[in-house]
């Protein structure tokens, strides 16, 4: 079964992946990370690895394994 990995070093907090989710499954965490922007988390139980946040991410924030 594939997963979605996320690498918050990265992740700048475009909200560009929240919003292309079907399933609602990202949403802004309350992490911070080194560069100062508060990232993204992955509802496991919503998500359908279906691609749409790896397709529009310009960070290259996500991986689907």
């Amino acid at each position: 079964m594939e997963k979605v990995y996320t690498n918050t070093v990265r992740c700048k907090g475009c909200g560009y992946c929240i919003n292309a989710c079907p399933k609602d499954a990202i949403s802004v965490s309350e992490h911070v990370n080194e560069k100062g922007y508060n990232t993204i988390e992955v509802d496991e139980e919503k998500c359908v690895c279906c691609g749409s946040c790896y397709r529009v991410c310009p960070d290259y924030v996500f991986e689907i394994r």
